[in-house]
């Protein structure tokens, strides 16, 4: 299983976090951080500014994954 969360306004965009299970995983060959968002996505883009952690460790969209994963999407963090 791969556990999904949304965070701020990536939560309005793509609904409550959600986990993948391994049936799904091996059905649509959800082998990456990219595999996971077009799961999730319907046909949403992910803009090129969106961060992504897994475990929390920041990665790009590339990033194998694992069952047991947590993968997280949230807007860039602004402040002054």
């Amino acid at each position: 299983m791969i556990h999904v969360k949304f965070f701020a306004s990536m939560r309005d965009l793509m609904g409550d976090d959600r986990d993948i299970d391994d049936e799904i995983i091996k059905e649509k060959a959800i082998n990456t951080v990219d595999d996971v968002w077009k799961y999730c996505a319907d046909g949403k883009e992910r803009s090129a500014n969106v961060l992504i952690a897994v475990n929390m460790d920041y990665v790009d969209g590339q990033t194998q994954l694992k069952a047991g994963d947590e993968v997280a999407f949230f807007p860039p963090v602004t402040g002054g």
